[in-house]
């Protein structure tokens, strides 16, 4: 009988094209909503950062579900947890397909969320689990090409649907994630982990943080902040005291580690201005139907697929710090050169973003990279999802407090004396995202520079068995 480690060394690159797949889908049905987020705010009559809840409540969910389905992959089979989770999402899509309110739409995308989550873990999990330590770049790789593809289809599709039909029939092609269960179900192995309980307690008051203080924000409530703060103190007892806590504390004694998720939490946030920010400019600005804006970020996105490999490729033979500083010159120049060419020709924005897309990929693939290596064996199903948890939190909060900057309308200062008065706002915005950028990315290069080789020998000696993984 075939060991799990053969079976998973002959399956492993089937595996990860039906994992490209199905992040295509993923990533698209979350791509495909910003492009349409003009329209339905119109539609409702929404200001911009409630229409920001149809982002914003997705990823909080998606974030939560992230990280529980990375613990429930140490207990049950990744096959089955994919299985409920994807009938999950089409069932999501169903909803929102037949929505006539708002807070309908925002139901379904809830829905969807807590299926679909289901699907970052599992890009966590695969390539360290399926593929050997050298070999995890390229697969990482492979997996932010899947990625890059998503957010290029998605304007596109995004655009032609809303302009063509109606944005609610973006839910029906959720629906085709449902197809590739069988071939998940073929190629992934039936090992389980060890029986665990799950800190269902600790899962509830993390989310109940999350959603508060991201309401807290929006609304501007005091109380929402105390009570956000209130359950984050609960989730922090509960993680002490519980015996088989929701995330293990022990984990943030690597200190590598912590830090690493703290660097990719700020460096998330601050990239997915791109996404939020661009439909919003377009739309406002340069007057754009959802269609020609999907054309706009069409080149950007179908550069970073293009690329996404060759990222790969350079975090294997040059190092995560060599990837780190290409990723973090080509966000800086892109979100710069953005916040001076708002207000001019589509065109014109369409150039940038090319570098700034690209240099997101690579900074996914770097920061995936540099974590999954601070991490023991032991450490990997857990440390991955709460990253994967992290990114999306990143995602809402970040799309939570720009929206809220673009409630005020008009600016009040410059960052930037070359933009035109109806864009000064954006400018801002996009120049404030690149002095972040600037300042995070010095102390990941103190961090992990010249002595991560030396972090990562000492992981990989706690974990000899890592290169058959």
């Amino acid at each position: 009988m075939e060991t799990p480690t053969i079976q998973r060394g002959q399956h492993a690159d089937k595996l990860l094209r039906v994992l490209v797949f199905t992040l295509i889908i993923s990533v698209m049905n979350a791509s495909m909503f910003n492009v349409a987020l003009p329209v339905i705010s119109a539609e409702f009559d929404l200001t911009p950062s409630q229409v920001s809840w149809m982002l914003t409540g997705y990823m909080i969910v998606y974030a939560i579900g992230s990280v529980t389905f990375g613990k429930l992959a140490d207990k049950y089979r990744l096959k089955d947890l994919l299985t409920i989770g994807l009938i999950a999402f089409a069932l999501g899509s169903i909803i929102g397909l037949s929505a006539s309110e708002f807070w309908m739409v925002i139901a379904g995308r809830l829905f969807q969320a807590a299926g679909a989550s289901v699907i970052p873990a599992t890009a966590m999990i695969v390539p360290v689990r399926y593929f050997s330590p050298e070999k995890r770049g390229r697969a990482l790789g492979t997996t932010a090409v899947g990625l890059a593809l998503g957010s290029a289809l998605g304007p596109i599709v995004s655009g032609l649907v809303a302009g063509l039909v109606n944005w609610r029939y973006l839910f029906a092609l959720s629906i085709l994630a449902i197809f590739v269960l069988p071939f998940f179900r073929k190629y992934l192995d039936d090992e389980r982990g060890t029986a665990r309980r799950i800190d269902y307690w600790g899962g509830l008051f993390l989310a109940g943080t999350v959603a508060s203080l991201l309401l807290a924000i929006t609304l501007g409530s005091w109380p929402l902040l105390a009570a956000g703060a209130a359950l984050f103190a609960a989730f922090l007892v509960r993680i002490r005291y519980a015996a088989e806590p929701f995330v293990q504390p022990a984990i943030f004694r690597n200190k590598s580690f912590s830090l690493g998720l703290a660097i990719a939490f700020l460096m998330t946030g601050l990239n997915f201005g791109t996404p939020f920010l661009t439909p919003q400019l377009l739309a406002h600005v340069n007057h754009l139907s959802p269609l020609s804006v999907g054309f706009v970020m069409f080149p950007a996105a179908i550069a970073s697929a293009l690329l996404g490999r060759k990222g790969g490729k350079l975090a294997d033979e040059k190092g995560n710090r060599y990837l780190f500083a290409i990723a973090a010159s080509l966000i800086v120049f892109s979100f710069a050169a953005l916040s001076s060419v708002v207000g001019l020709a589509p065109v014109v924005i369409a150039v940038f973003l090319v570098f700034g897309n690209v240099g997101q990929t690579f900074m996914q693939i770097a920061m995936s990279n540099t974590i999954s290596r601070t991490l023991t064996r032991e450490q990997t199903g857990g440390g991955m999802g709460l990253f994967a948890m992290l990114n999306f939190i990143a995602g809402a909060t970040a799309t939570t407090l720009i929206g809220k900057a673009l409630d005020a309308e008009t600016a009040s200062f410059r960052l930037n004396p070359v933009p035109p008065a109806e864009a000064v706002l954006y400018s801002n915005v996009f120049a404030f995202l690149a002095l972040m950028i600037v300042v995070v990315g010095i102390v990941y290069l103190m961090q992990f520079g010249k002595t991560a080789g030396a972090r990562t020998a000492a992981v990989s000696a706690q974990r000899p068995e890592a290169d058959t993984r």
